[in-house]
């Protein structure tokens, strides 16, 4: 059964950083493309970033390039954002989501398991 758990979330100052990361269980973890989506209360759910199998291609909301790093581990079965120079409006709830497609893909549908989700609130 495929668990994916996010953590790292929290309360942060503008301008400020955090590391979320993903941890995959009952998935051979490097076979899945993994993503990063995110919802804002009253907010469609909206993509973050994706990685590909090997971690060798990234794709970003054209919005977060610059700010946000997607990357994995695959000896981990685990993946992170690096979220730097938070603003107010990354405020959400972040989830974490793999796909078996076979390239990277932003496409929310895609994805076919989810995390619960960790909640980040940056404060102005």
């Amino acid at each position: 059964q495929v668990q994916l758990v996010e953590s790292g979330g929290g309360l942060v100052q503008a301008g400020g950083s955090l590391r979320l990361s993903c941890a995959a269980s009952g998935v051979t973890f490097s076979s899945y493309v993994m993503g990063w989506f995110r919802q804002a209360p009253g907010k469609e759910r909206e993509f973050v970033a994706a990685i590909s199998r090997n971690g060798g291609s990234t794709n970003y909301a054209d919005s977060l390039k610059g700010r946000f790093t997607i990357s994995r581990d695959n000896a981990k079965s685990t993946m992170y954002l690096q979220m730097n120079n938070l603003k107010p409006e990354d405020t959400a709830t972040y989830y974490c989501a793999a796909s078996t497609k076979a390239w990277v893909t932003r496409i929310r549908e895609s994805y076919g398991y989810w995390g619960h989700g960790t909640q980040v609130t940056v404060s102005s």
